[in-house]
């Protein structure tokens, strides 16, 4: 790396206080508790209240950055807020942390590439802050999925969490640390195996559609899966071999968290030992644009991250949607 980079310099999280264990969703829908583990590797998530929406725990979010991290929220360029549940269609769920946070010099905008959000949103990041246009963007996850969950559904309930993610973007102005590579696909044909059919300009908001229950996730559960586990597993091994290397010089792979049986292909494919594969799905579930930027600051925390390390991200979702992403870590071991 010879130009400009663009590293991450500092991450939070927040997660709603509120559980559901799969204990509870077996008096809810003819599931149990084994049976989720053995499929998905959830054991729980967490459901924020009615009237929290995703603005508010992306703040949260932020707010635990600058627990961790000298960030002031002046000094911020631009928010990328990845997201399919926002507060309302508009205005943006950007804006409305913009002003919660108070980063008055900031602009922004929300991207939605469902599960594959905040990858997407961090190689915008990136090629922004290498082109030079921005010093300090932030790239926030954040999904209240419970909003769009039909919890008589027992095939997607058990699936979903709420929680927000959030990491800061910089140059590095030596190259040497760093987003290296990324490689981002889309394929339209795969829209009607995972969607939610009604609330946009095709179908709105009906006594209709609300009756039908349209306004939740549906889904292919099987054909999701077997895309998924190829687009995830394939692209991953793509980033790592088209820029000279190979599993063994990978020292973390941090996957979205959909399905543990997904992640565990992706990490086969890349022939990694299960302590270098970040998991923690069975706390949260699937948070859908959070799943990441929560799994690389637990990773950095547990001390799974140093400096220099070598750092694959990989993620499926709707529409199809698929990215992986390989960086040169920047920050010093936890």
């Amino acid at each position: 790396m010879s130009k400009r980079s663009a590293v991450i310099t500092a991450m939070g999280m927040y997660v709603p206080d509120k559980i559901l264990t799969n204990k509870e969703l077996e008096k809810m829908v003819d599931t149990n508790d084994e049976w989720i583990i053995a499929r998905t590797g959830i054991k729980e998530r967490h459901i924020a209240d009615a009237d929290m929406a995703v603005s508010g725990m992306a703040q949260k979010a932020f707010e635990n950055m600058q627990s961790r991290f000298d960030v002031d929220a002046e000094d911020i360029d631009i928010i990328i807020f990845t997201t399919v549940t926002p507060d309302m269609s508009f205005p943006m769920a950007s804006s409305l942390l913009q002003d919660r946070i108070g980063a008055k010099n900031a602009w922004g905008f929300d991207l939605n590439a469902a599960c594959s959000s905040f990858v997407f949103g961090l190689e915008m990041a990136r090629n922004t802050i290498e082109n030079g246009s921005a010093k300090k963007i932030l790239v926030v996850g954040a999904d209240k999925m419970s909003a769009i969950t039909d919890y008589t559904d027992r095939n997607n309930c058990i699936l979903f969490g709420d929680a927000a993610g959030i990491v800061l973007v910089e140059p590095d102005e030596t190259g040497e640390y760093g987003i290296i590579a990324s490689e981002m696909h889309l394929d339209g044909s795969g829209a009607d195996y995972l969607r939610m059919k009604a609330g946009g300009s095709l179908r709105p908001a009906t006594m209709e559609t609300v009756k039908n229950r349209e306004h939740y996730i549906e889904q292919d559960g099987k054909a999701v899966f077997k895309f998924a586990v190829k687009g995830m597993a394939d692209i991953a091994e793509k980033v790592v071999t088209d820029n000279g290397l190979t599993g063994d010089d990978i020292q973390l792979l941090v996957p979205h968290q959909a399905n543990i049986r997904i992640i565990e292909a992706a990490a086969r494919r890349l022939k990694l030992a299960p302590e270098k594969v970040m998991i923690n799905i069975d706390k949260y579930g699937n948070t859908t644009s959070a799943t990441i930027p929560m799994a690389l600051l637990e990773a950095w925390e547990q001390g799974k991250m140093d400096k220099g390390d070598n750092i694959v991200l990989t993620t499926f979702g709707a529409g199809f949607s698929w990215g992986a992403t390989l960086i040169k870590w920047g920050m010093d071991k936890k």
